[in-house]
């Protein structure tokens, strides 16, 4: 009744009044609510986040790399492990079998006397046949001979003797053993002697040989063995590569004895 009775003045000062900003409102509770997430933010999440984000990426990458390669270390190391293992075993078995433990004498191509002993200090491929072979025992001389060259090709590694023992005494004396070695390699050494020290020999290692009948021309076959044997510096014997091992696989495997050897003897 008041504002009715001073007139239109009071209602002109009254319409010029402005309603003070209550921080209850829309507005006034968003300025608070930034103020408030500002203040919570570290260095890292305002103006330098970019600059620490790529050593923390970097070493995310390193850890990462570090871990890869022990992994692969310890992966190596395995399978490394493993396979002289498996190589101990097999050597055992063939031992317990008794295989290339006797000796044997016997003379080379150029006629001097040759014992097991005079190889100690030397690896060793052996191979058992005869001259008069059609095919197998060339072949198997090639893949003899190309497993020494592939050796020899590795800088490091010791010498490997080849050697080719006769099983047919009969005809291999050392003149017909002299003339089959150079067809193959300069350090081949043909081994023959007389039949008892032929069928020693054999018989240390397990070489069956059986000598066929006899043509119209006196020519026969000798049925044998087929392998290549391995004999380590200790002049035992390590192993043995039948015909389906080619000369790459069989290079392998005498590296790999030749890593995991030690000496037994004195």
């Amino acid at each position: 009744m008041l504002l009715l009775t001073r007139g239109p003045m009071a209602w002109h000062r009254l319409s010029q009044l402005k309603p003070p900003a209550l921080p209850g409102t829309l507005r006034g509770q968003a300025l608070h609510l930034r103020s408030w997430l500002l203040s919570r933010q570290g260095p890292a999440e305002t103006g330098g986040q970019g600059q620490h984000q790529g050593p923390r990426l970097r070493t995310r990458l390193l850890i990462t790399a570090v871990f890869g390669a022990g992994l692969g270390g310890f992966w190596l190391a395995l399978r490394a492990e493993k396979e002289r293992l498996r190589q101990q075993q097999r050597m055992e078995a063939l031992r317990q079998a008794a295989v290339g433990q006797g000796d044997f004498c016997l003379l080379d191509h150029k006629g001097q006397a040759r014992c097991k002993a005079d190889f100690r200090g030397q690896w060793v491929l052996m191979y058992f046949g005869f001259t008069h072979c059609p095919d197998i025992c060339p072949d198997e001389l090639e893949k003899l001979v190309q497993v020494v060259q592939l050796l020899e090709a590795e800088p490091g590694l010791p010498a490997v003797q080849p050697v080719f023992i006769t099983v047919d005494p009969e005809r291999d004396d050392v003149t017909a053993m002299a003339r089959y070695v150079q067809d193959f390699h300069p350090r081949l050494l043909g081994l023959t002697g007389s039949t008892e020290q032929v069928a020693q020999a054999s018989h240390s290692y397990r070489v069956y040989y059986s000598a066929g009948p006899k043509d119209e021309d006196q020519d026969y076959i000798v049925d044998h063995s087929i392998a290549i044997y391995l004999l380590n510096p200790d002049g035992l014997f390590t192993d043995y590569y039948g015909r389906s091992r080619s000369a790459e696989q069989i290079a392998d495997s005498v590296q790999r004895h030749m890593a995991a050897f030690r000496s037994i003897l004195p």
